[in-house]
């Protein structure tokens, strides 16, 4: 009996259209799809309890093909009543006034601006889960940074994200072990990237130019595009649409009028 079809993918990542056509592809065939946390994501390829994993950018690439997808969108989530919500987007430079509820080391574009930081003031931040630390956001106590998906994951009616300039955008991509020769892998690859089904290209390992490095601007390769490096996310200005968990894209364009509202929500 042929072992199931085992897929990982990190929080944030909605893998659902590509195992909607992997199914309608391969009718009766057992897949075995499930979520793994990040601290996990190559360990299961490693392991072989996974052949294949969404993961989160950048991962130890030893003994892994690895193939970039698409870049996301970083937001801060704030409390429902921070001037923030006034904005389309804001500046990673308008935070420098807020405290940050997770380690700086994740957001270096905060902390090199940051006045608790720059002061001396910033005080450690106890260890939580992103969904305890939304909590503690929706009291008003502090923010977050973090890619727009999982901003959405952990959306909760008392806060709002808005998308930032000046901060990186976090990265997916797929992997597999080297060496494993399952064409279920090289048909797995040609779904995410939109082939066709009589498509004989293989995938047997990376593309020219991908073993390595996201291509200029991360943007999905093939028909199965996710959203990318979009300003916007769902605008809210003033009593306009809700934030949340729409699609991505409703921003403004960077060339217009970026902001409304308070020059620097970060100091009220």
């Amino acid at each position: 009996m042929t072992q199931a079809f085992r897929i990982r993918f990190v929080p944030g990542v909605s893998p659902d259209r590509w195992l909607r056509t992997w199914a309608r592809r391969r009718p009766g065939a057992d897949l075995d799809a499930g979520p793994v946390d990040v601290a996990d994501q190559t360990r299961c390829l490693r392991e072989g309890t996974a052949d294949m994993c969404f993961v989160r950018l950048p991962v130890d690439r030893a003994g892994l093909h690895v193939i970039p997808l698409y870049e996301e969108v970083p937001v801060v989530v704030v409390a429902r009543d921070h001037p923030v919500v006034a904005f389309d987007e804001v500046d990673v430079a308008d935070l420098a006034g807020e405290h940050l509820l997770q380690d700086a080391d994740e957001v270096p574009e905060w902390r090199a601006v940051a006045d608790e930081v720059r002061d001396g003031t910033r005080v450690p931040v106890p260890a939580m889960s992103l969904r305890d630390a939304v909590e503690v956001v929706a009291s008003g106590a502090g923010v977050v940074v973090v890619p727009m998906s999982l901003a959405r994951l952990h959306h909760r009616k008392d806060v709002v994200h808005r998308p930032v300039t000046g901060v990186a955008g976090s990265r997916i991509g797929l992997a597999w072990r080297e060496g494993d020769d399952d064409p279920r892998i090289e048909e797995f690859v040609g779904v995410v990237r939109g082939r066709t089904e009589r498509s004989s290209r293989g995938a047997g390992a990376p593309e020219a130019g991908e073993s390595s490095a996201t291509p200029a601007g991360g943007r999905q390769s093939g028909s199965g595009r996710q959203s990318g490096r979009q300003t916007g996310g769902g605008r809210q200005s003033g009593g306009g649409r809700q934030s949340g968990g729409g699609p991505t894209g409703g921003g403004p364009r960077r060339g217009g009028s970026a902001r409304r509202g308070p020059r620097r929500p970060g100091h009220r």
